[in-house]
Parts: structure tokens; C-alpha cells; sequence
């Protein structure tokens, strides 16, 4: 746990009591401070008791006695509405922040020589990867490294810091959003493209969060940024008429003149006087397609930044083991593989490993996002067939229509059930690709829970073949 200091004696409202809020909590406890939780959800509260944490109902509570509310990054901050503690918090002139904000307070709090490096990485696709590659190539490097954030351990609930080590943090436009202290050694903007419209209002306001990691970064800091997309072009050409740090573009499609670039599978070094190239990614097994070649680019880029010696990143590039639910293989059955991707949340995620297969039995849907599937429409005929579950199953079904056959599976169970049935049938080897291109809150708590569905489907599946053959 990493002791958040700075509130000694007083008062920390804390609102949502998942993963963050509860690791918040204890945070501000060990550095001194009083906390009051609330949680809607009967479950959330019921957590914190188990805990023996103090509950407060803060839609009663006098706001005046606190000296900040710590918000989790799932809760309304401005869009569609501000959340109703969000509303009280500035009439009564309490301070909103979140958990990356008291981890940056920690960190600029810490005498020079315990201060750690800092690794912060967003991107509408890619951060989850990326993240977990850093911190796989940092710590096969000998650094003490601890991976977090919005993935995996909530950051205050990683281990306390000292100078020697290294954080590597995935962190969300909602978590940026409750940011304004950071200053990362190392900042990495993989990619921008809409997402999460509803939160932020439009585009722009999107776009303004994904900036705040590169916020107060200045000399002796890298700024990674992705410049394969319009967004992230614009905003290297901005940082860079700034000039207050190193900026690395990276590619993974065009050679550049300067950054790190990805032709043909293989990556290309050009920080220096010319390019050089460092490793053959078509030999990463676990780093496929072109959206992994930018992961790749980026990690290579800020473990560079890190000081690392390149042929010490390339041997981590390959040795990478990959991503749980991003086109992750979780079984085969026969000759149909089982691919999991459910960390695919919006279309262009789902384009990504969509576009790795020429033919998938493809199992999708959930709660949508703004725009359905129309995006995808010129990889349709890549399906053998749709199994469609959760609330974007009409729709899809709508939008697939005279296109590719659908079924309506209605669950997970289901859906995995009829894809193998259907790909046995053809006798051919086959893939089921779970890519939902949907967010998972209609049927589960997190894209991590519907990974796990698919799973344990696909392993009651293979448990009936496996007693067949041993009857054999």
C-alpha cells in the first residue's frame, strides 16, 4: 500500500467503494487522514463494512467538515450530468480528485532519492498491452516494477515506494479526468479515437482528458504519442512547438524521420542519427497485427525513455507472454480455437482482431456504444456467423442483416454452445472470436468478468471431449 499523506486530522469523503475507492480509503488512513464512504449499492457498502471502514451517508452528511471527496473514476464527473456528490462537493468548496490524483501527490511528496520513475500510459486502444509489456520488459530487466492503475492493482494498493523503483500505470479518460498533479517521467498517448463521447461531452472533451497525461511534464521527461491518427498528429505538433521535454513519435506504418516505426513487422529505432532496426516483431508470438506493432513501438520507445538498453527491449519484446482477454486463446476443441478478445469494448478494438482472421465465428454484443457496428461493416464478410448476446442484440442484428447470418444467442453459455456446434459441423480448422465491440455492464461487472464466461465455457466444452478420449 502506498500512504497518502497531506490529510492528516481531517476529513477524506470517499464515493464508490469498488477496487479504487476502498484502496483509497485504506491509503488515506495509513497517511493519518479520516475517511467517510458511501456507496449506492448495497454490495459496495456491505465491502467497506467487511473492511470495518466507516460508513457516512454523504447525501446527509454536512460537506463543510470534509476536506476533499475522492471520487471513483466510474462516477459522473461532468457528463451526462455531474454526479449529485460531484454537485455538493462545490457548493460546500471541497476539492474532487481521484486515485491517480493522490498517487501523484504522493509521489511529488517523496524526498528526491525515494522518489520512483513514473510510467503513465493511456490511448483509446492498446493501453491495456502496452502497459502490461512495459512493465514485462522493465522487470525483465532487473528494475523493481509494479504494474497498475486501470489494470490489474488499484495504484494505492501497489507496494510503497523507494527510489529504485518503477510504476507502470494504465490510466483511463475517467481517471484523468480527477488528475492534475501528475508528472510522469515517461507519458505515452498511444492513439485517439472517439470513445466514451457520453462522459465528456463530445470529442473535444475526450480529447482535453487524454492530454492531462502530458500536463505537467517538462526538461528530462518523454512524451510517447502515436501519430497514426489524426488526434495524436495534431497533438505532437503542439507539444512539440513546446519544447519542453522528448517527444518520440512512434508509427506503426510509415518510416519517420525521427521516434520509433514499425515497416513490414519489423521496428525501427530513429532517436538517434539514423535509423537502426531492433527487433523483427513477425518473431513476437504474442504481439500480432498491426495494433500490436504500436504497442510494441511505444513500449520500446518508453523503456528507452527508462534507460534501458535497447537490445534489453528487444529481448523483452520477445519474450512478452500477452494480454488476458485480448486475443487471447483460451482452448481448442477439435479443430475450432477459442479466441478471447473481450477486452474489445468499442469497435476499433474489435477491428483489430477482426482484421487478424480471414474467417471467425464471431461472438458479440453487450451494452453499446454510440454508432453500433456500422464501422465495421467492410469486415463482415470475414464472418461465418454472428452470435449475438446482451442489449445490442437487436441491433446488431439490424445492421447485419442480408450481410452475414445471425443467431440470437442471448447469453454467453449459449453463444459459445451454437459457434462450436456450428464450427465442428464444417470439419475445418476455425476460429470462435469473441470481440464484442460493446461494454460488458449489461451482463457483467467488467469486460474481465465476460472474459471468464467465455472461458469456463469454452472449458465445459473441452471437459466432455476430453472424457471421450479417454474412453478412446
Amino acid at each position: 500500500m502506498i500512504p497518502v499523506r497531506g490529510f492528516e486530522g481531517r476529513t477524506v469523503a470517499v464515493f464508490g467503494l469498488a477496487r479504487t475507492g476502498l484502496a483509497a480509503a485504506r491509503a488515506l488512513i495509513a497517511g493519518g487522514a479520516k475517511v467517510a464512504l458511501w456507496d449506492e449499492r448495497p454490495e459496495g457498502r456491505a465491502a467497506a463494512e467487511a473492511e470495518g471502514l466507516p460508513l457516512v451517508d454523504l447525501s446527509t452528511a454536512d460537506w463543510s467538515q470534509f476536506a476533499a471527496l475522492m471520487l471513483s473514476p466510474g462516477v459522473p464527473l461532468t457528463h451526462p450530468e455531474p454526479h449529485w456528490t460531484v454537485d455538493k462537493a462545490k457548493a460546500a468548496g471541497v476539492e474532487i480528485l481521484g486515485d491517480i490524483e493522490l498517487f501523484a501527490r504522493a509521489v511529488n511528496a517523496a524526498p528526491e532519492h525515494k522518489r520512483p520513475k513514473v510510467v503513465a500510459i493511456t490511448g483509446t486502444n492498446g493501453k491495456s498491452t502496452t502497459t502490461a509489456l512495459v512493465g514485462h520488459i522493465c522487470a525483465a530487466a532487473g528494475r523493481d516494477t509494479r504494474v497498475g492503475g486501470n489494470i490489474g492493482v488499484g495504484v494505492l494498493d501497489l507496494e510503497d515506494m523507494h527510489g529504485g523503483a518503477v510504476y507502470v500505470l494504465e490510466l483511463s479518460s475517467y481517471q484523468l479526468d480527477l488528475t492534475s498533479s501528475l508528472k510522469p517521467d515517461v507519458a505515452v498517448l498511444l492513439n485517439v479515437s472517439p470513445d466514451h463521447l457520453e462522459r465528456h461531452g463530445g470529442m473535444e472533451g475526450y480529447v482535453t482528458a487524454k492530454r492531462r497525461i502530458l500536463l505537467n511534464q517538462g526538461k528530462g521527461d518523454t512524451a510517447v504519442i502515436g501519430v497514426d491518427d489524426p488526434w495524436g498528429q495534431r497533438i505532437c505538433t503542439e507539444i512539440t512547438a513546446a519544447n519542453r521535454r522528448t517527444i518520440v513519435p512512434i508509427s506503426a506504418s510509415k518510416a519517420m524521420g525521427r521516434g520509433a516505426y514499425v515497416l513490414q513487422g519489423l521496428l525501427y529505432d530513429a532517436t538517434g542519427e539514423r535509423a537502426t532496426e531492433v527487433a523483427d516483431l513477425l518473431r513476437a508470438r504474442s504481439l500480432p497485427g498491426r495494433h500490436n506493432w504500436q504497442n510494441a513501438a511505444a513500449a520500446y520507445a518508453a523503456c528507452r525513455g527508462l534507460g534501458i538498453p535497447a537490445e534489453e527491449v528487444a529481448e523483452g519484446l520477445m519474450s512478452f507472454p500477452g494480454l488476458a482477454h485480448r486475443m487471447e486463446t483460451v482452448g481448442q476443441v477439435g479443430r475450432v480455437r477459442f479466441v478471447n478478445d473481450s477486452k474489445a469494448t468499442n469497435t476499433d478494438a474489435a477491428r483489430q482482431a477482426m482484421s487478424s482472421y480471414p474467417k471467425f465465428y464471431w461472438i458479440a454484443g453487450g451494452q453499446p456504444k454510440t454508432g453500433g457496428i456500422d464501422a465495421l461493416a467492410d469486415l463482415f464478410p470475414r464472418i461465418e456467423k454472428a452470435y449475438l448476446i446482451g442489449e445490442a442484440s437487436d441491433a446488431f442484428a439490424h445492421t447485419l442483416r442480408g450481410k452475414a447470418q445471425v443467431v440470437m444467442s442471448g447469453t454467453m453459455e449459449t453463444a459459445v454452445a451454437q459457434a462450436y456446434a456450428d464450427a465442428a459441423a464444417k470439419g475445418q480448422d476455425a476460429i470462435v472470436l469473441l470481440s464484442p465491440a460493446c461494454a460488458s455492464f449489461d451482463q457483467f461487472a467488467d469486460f474481465e468478468a465476460r472474459g471468464e464466461a467465455f472461458r469456463a465455457a469454452v472449458l465445459a466444452l473441452q471437459a466432455p471431449a476430453a472424457a471421450k478420449g479417454a474412453r478412446a
